[in-house]
């Protein structure tokens, strides 16, 4: 393995969603994560290949028989690092909670949940759909007739997985200091409420108002929204700057003079209609040629498909085709020491006595 986090083990308890993002996330910057998966498993979508549990292998260990514990037990004792997603006291129920490994007391102890280990909510059940409504974040995405879910991008991901990551990234230097491990308690209500941060400053400043679809960010502004053109296709504006949106303007052939004051919210609507009208004059593709190499922040709205080959995601790479699949490519990208995506089979198990053996035990 290679990468800044090359020489740490960590031991994955497979889950869904957020926690093996966070384990590849982690495996792509060069940790030996080993998987702990139950007999006879599948993935959640019935599918042979799945990008979250690239570049790390796996072992087979029933966590309801003894012997098997014992050996995930061993596996744990040797690792610096645990990741696990199941309901609070699952792990103590099973012997093998954060308290369970006095011999290993550099152990950072990862803990992946929807609603925290504690808490009204903390055993109950919920998706990234419930946690990011909790937050008020789900409130603020969407139409102005309703909450839209962002993917599963918001919560499961950006609140959840990278945040677990980051808790174990930050344990792990300080354990390099005490010598000492701790747990780290990955809520995605957390996560999510971390991320309405500047939402939080414009909310307290009486510069966001509590409805979709009025807002700077949130698609009320008719300068960063998206339209639809001539060909059914998209574009992306996001002029925000006076500068930028100038130079729109200019490529779009609109005259400012003619224009309506757009740092007046009464007047977006019809602003909004010049800008449709517009955009259906050309095709997406038009428009982002026009628009390419200004600073006009206009950019076509790509389809999955098409997003890996768009020139300047060839250009940095941001896709690599692993065993036959288009994956996003490890990030973010060091200078020295660069992520990459492990050898780490998904179809032949490891043998625990072989992992054993290598991590000294």
């Amino acid at each position: 393995m290679s990468g800044p986090l090359a020489g740490l083990r960590i031991v994955e308890i497979a889950g869904l969603g957020p926690t093996p993002f966070a384990a590849m996330t982690l495996a792509d910057m060069g940790a030996e994560v080993v998987r702990i998966e139950r007999p006879g498993t599948r993935h959640i979508f019935g599918l042979d290949y799945e990008v979250l549990d690239r570049g790390r292998g796996f072992v087979t260990l029933d966590l309801k028989s003894a012997d098997d514990r014992a050996v995930a037990r061993r596996l744990i004792a040797r690792a610096d690092g645990l990741i696990e997603g199941l309901r609070p006291g699952v792990m103590e129920r099973l012997g093998l909670g954060p308290g369970d490994f006095p011999e290993n007391p550099r152990l950072v102890y990862g803990r992946m949940t929807g609603w925290g280990q504690a808490g009204p909510l903390a055993r109950t059940a919920g998706h990234d759909i419930n946690y990011i409504a909790l937050t008020g974040a789900l409130h603020a995405i969407g139409t102005a007739d309703r909450p839209v879910p962002p993917l599963n991008l918001l919560g499961d991901f950006g609140g959840g997985g990278i945040y677990l990551a980051f808790g174990m990234v930050c344990a792990f230097l300080e354990a390099a200091r005490s010598g000492r491990g701790q747990i780290v308690d990955a809520a995605i209500t957390d996560g999510v409420a971390h991320l309405t941060a500047m939402i939080r400053t414009l909310v307290a400043g009486a510069a966001w108002e509590d409805r979709r679809g009025a807002n700077l960010l949130d698609g009320g502004a008719p300068y960063y929204d998206t339209y639809r053109c001539k060909c059914g296709g998209f574009v992306a504006l996001g002029a925000i700057e006076e500068k930028f949106w100038r130079t729109f303007l200019g490529l779009a052939g609109l005259d400012p003079a003619a224009l309506p004051d757009r740092r007046d919210p009464a007047a977006w609507p019809v602003l909004r209609d010049i800008l449709a009208a517009r955009f259906l004059t050309r095709t997406r593709d038009d428009w982002a040629a026009l628009a390419a190499g200004t600073d006009a922040c206009l950019t076509p709205v790509l389809t999955l498909a098409e997003a890996p080959g768009h020139a300047h995601n060839a250009a940095r790479c941001t896709f690599v085709d692993h065993e036959g699949v288009a994956e996003p490519a490890p990030a973010p990208r060091l200078s020295r020491t660069p992520g990459a995506i492990g050898a780490g089979s998904q179809t032949d198990p490891l043998d625990p006595a072989e992992v054993l053996a290598r991590w000294g035990g």
